[in-house]
């Protein structure tokens, strides 16, 4: 069983949309997600999605990334969409027996499957396009006023990005420790999911184990380079808003801005 995701991957790149600063990726990509969750039509999800498109033509992402975001989330996608189309109450469509289905589910379970995959894609280009280090830059200098009142946004930051990296190095992790099993005779596919919730406990062990040691190699190695938290960091790169950032945050904006009252 392989683990293909694209979740906390980061494919260099010196697109248009790689270039951008990564604070301009952050808003527009905070923007999206608070637009996604305001627009209720097909029609201005439809805008959305053609603003993703362009983005992922200009950011050089492959068809095959696009897919690889969304293929782990199917199950939550039709479970997502086929709940809210028999339980939602309406006008009834079709029924049989207790199942019944409804004009306003069909419509309520495909908006949600649409807006879930707007947001896995929105936030998939920004991973894409943008490495972990410049996410917790971003994020560390949007949040920069919060330190006034003590908040710990350096260490917020750093472990976001701890999180992100490890994602893609854990799976691969569980991919090894999974065929390692298997050629020892576990079988992880077989029998009801109580049987299969038990077959993975050969599985969770040693992944935690690793995970663990990697914590833990990581802790020596940050102390080892005299990591002591942001207080008095410098920074090798620092960030700049260029033209191109201030040009697409005074379209892109305005534009959500726009979707939001029309639709």
């Amino acid at each position: 069983m392989a683990f293909d995701i694209t979740l906390g991957q980061y494919i260099p790149g010196d697109s248009f949309v790689h270039n951008l600063d990564p604070r301009t990726k952050l808003i527009i990509a905070i923007a999206l997600i608070v637009v996604l969750f305001l627009v209720n039509t097909f029609v201005g999800y439809f805008w959305i999605a053609l603003f993703l498109l362009l983005a992922t033509i200009n950011g050089s992402i492959s068809a095959r990334s696009v897919v690889r975001s969304i293929k782990p989330l199917t199950f939550i996608l039709l479970l997502t969409v086929i709940l809210n189309i028999l339980f939602t109450e309406g006008d009834i469509l079709f029924q049989l027996g207790f199942i019944r289905i409804t004009e306003q589910g069909v419509f309520r379970g495909l908006l949600l499957g649409l807006r879930l995959i707007l947001l896995i894609l929105s936030t998939t280009i920004m991973t894409l396009t943008t490495s972990p280090l410049a996410i917790t830059d971003a994020l560390e200098n949007l949040l920069g006023p919060l330190k006034k009142i003590k908040f710990p946004v350096h260490e917020l930051s750093m472990m976001l990005t701890i999180a992100l990296r490890f994602i893609p190095t854990l799976l691969e992790e569980t991919d090894k420790i999974m065929k390692a099993q298997m050629a020892r005779g576990a079988d992880f596919e077989s029998g009801n999911l109580l049987k299969r919730a038990q077959n993975m406990v050969p599985l969770l062990v040693p992944l935690f184990v690793s995970a663990f040691r990697r914590a833990d190699d990581l802790a020596v190695a940050m102390e080892s380079r005299c990591y002591r938290g942001g207080e008095g960091r410098t920074r090798l790169n620092e960030l700049k808003y260029g033209k191109a950032d201030y040009l697409t945050l005074a379209v892109v904006l305005p534009v959500l801005a726009l979707v939001v009252y029309l639709f």
